[in-house]
C-alpha cells in the first residue's frame, strides 16, 4: 500500500513538472512570435515612412532608371522610374537594429557584425553602380570585371571575419547526418556563395516585385530556420534581424509592385544577395540555401545555358534571358510572371524549412 502511494506520488510530481515544462517552451514561443512580430512591424512602418520620403526626393533629383534597349517596347512605361529603391529596406532595417540594440531587446554578436557587413558593404557596391548608370544615362555602371573584384574583395574580408569569429570550414548536412571538412577550400567555396548569390539576385531583378518578394519570402524562411540553431552565438537576434528584413521588404514591394514607383536598383539586389547567403553560411544551411533561393539559382543558370548555346551551337535556347523575359516574350503578363515565381519560390521556401528543422 504503501509503495502504491510513493508510485501515485512520483507519478504526480512527474505530471506538475512536465505541466510546467509545457508551461515554459509556451511562453518562450509566445515570446519568440512577439519578438518576431514587432521586429517585422517596426521594419515595415519604418520603411513605409521612409518611402513616402524617399520617393518624391528621388524624382525631384532625377535619379532615374534608363530602360535596356533589349526591352524597349515592352518596358517604355517603366523608363524615368526613380531608382536606388534598395535604401527603403537597407536604411529602415539598419535603423531598427539599432533601436533594438540600445534597448537591449537584441544582442549585439561576432556574428551579427558579420551580417550587418556583408548587407552594407555589398549594398555600397551597388550604389557605385547606380550612381554611374544615372550619371552617364545609360544601363552601363561597373564594368563586370569591378563588381567581380569588389565583391570578391568583400567576400575575403567576410571569409576572414568568420574564421576569426571561430567559425568551423565545415559544410554540415544536418538532416542527411553528414559533415565535410573542407579546410582551404572552405575559403573558395565562400567566395563563390557570396558572389554567386549576390548576381543571382541582381540579375532576377527584371520585373516588378519580382527580386522583392523572392526575396522576402527566403529571409523569412532563413528567420525561421536561425531561430532553431540554438548552438548559434547571437541566432535569435539574427532571426530577428531577418523578421526586420522580412517588413522592411512588405514596405518596399507597398512602392515597387506593378506599376512599380521605383525600382531596387543594384544598390538593393547585391545586398539582399549576399545578405542570405552569408547567414545560410553562419547557420551550416549552404544545402538548405540551394532549395530556398531556387528561383535565383534556375535564373541564373537559364542565364548560363543561353551564353553557352550562343557560342557553342550559334543558337538561342530561350527567347530572351533571365526567364522571366522569356516568359514575357512568351506573351505572359507581368503581373502573372512575378505571381506564378512568388508561388514557387514560397513552396521552396517550405520544402527548405522542411529538410532543414523538420526532417
Amino acid at each position: 500500500m504503501l509503495n502504491d502511494c510513493k508510485i501515485t506520488l512520483n507519478s504526480v510530481q512527474t505530471n506538475i513538472k512536465n505541466g510546467i515544462l509545457n508551461l515554459h517552451l509556451g511562453d518562450d514561443f509566445v515570446l519568440v512570435l512577439t519578438k518576431a512580430m514587432l521586429a517585422l512591424m517596426i521594419g515595415f512602418v519604418l520603411s513605409i515612412i521612409f518611402g513616402l520620403v524617399f520617393i518624391p526626393i528621388m524624382k525631384k533629383k532625377k535619379v532615374k532608371q534608363t530602360v535596356s534597349v533589349f526591352l524597349r517596347g515592352q518596358h517604355d512605361k517603366k523608363q524615368g522610374t526613380p531608382t536606388m529603391g534598395g535604401f527603403i529596406f537597407i536604411i529602415p532595417t539598419i535603423i531598427t537594429v539599432i533601436i533594438l540594440l540600445l534597448t537591449d531587446k537584441i544582442e549585439w554578436s561576432n556574428n551579427l557584425f558579420i551580417i550587418m557587413f556583408v548587407f552594407l558593404s555589398y549594398g555600397l557596391i551597388g550604389f557605385i553602380d547606380d550612381m554611374l548608370i544615372i550619371k552617364r544615362g545609360h544601363n552601363e555602371g561597373l564594368t563586370e570585371f569591378q563588381k567581380i573584384v569588389g565583391q570578391l574583395a568583400i567576400a575575403l574580408v567576410t571569409f576572414y571575419l568568420l574564421m576569426k569569429s571561430g567559425h568551423d570550414p565545415v559544410l554540415n548536412i544536418h538532416s542527411l547526418g553528414i559533415k565535410i571538412d573542407m579546410a582551404w577550400f572552405y575559403g573558395i567555396f565562400l567566395l563563390f556563395i557570396l558572389v554567386a548569390s549576390s548576381n543571382a539576385v541582381n540579375i532576377t531583378d527584371g520585373l516588378d516585385g519580382l527580386a522583392g518578394g523572392l526575396s522576402l519570402i527566403v529571409f523569412l524562411a532563413l528567420g525561421l530556420i536561425t531561430w532553431n540553431t540554438g548552438w548559434l552565438t547571437g541566432n535569435e537576434s539574427i532571426a530577428v534581424f531577418c523578421f526586420i528584413l522580412v517588413g522592411s521588404l512588405l514596405g518596399f514591394l507597398f512602392f515597387n509592385t506593378n506599376p512599380a514607383k521605383i525600382f531596387m536598383g543594384d544598390v538593393g539586389s547585391l545586398s539582399l544577395g549576399a545578405t542570405m547567403a552569408v547567414i545560410s553560411v553562419l547557420t551550416s544551411h549552404e544545402v538548405t540555401f540551394i532549395i530556398l533561393a531556387g528561383v535565383f539559382i534556375i535564373e541564373t543558370l537559364v542565364c548560363i545555358i543561353q551564353m553557352a548555346s550562343i557560342m557553342i551551337r550559334n543558337k538561342k535556347v530561350f527567347l530572351m534571358t533571365p526567364l522571366h523575359h522569356h516568359y514575357e516574350k512568351l506573351g505572359w503578363e507581368e503581373r502573372d510572371i512575378v505571381k506564378t515565381f512568388w508561388v514557387v519560390g514560397l513552396l521552396l521556401a517550405m520544402a527548405g524549412i522542411m529538410f532543414a528543422v523538420w526532417i
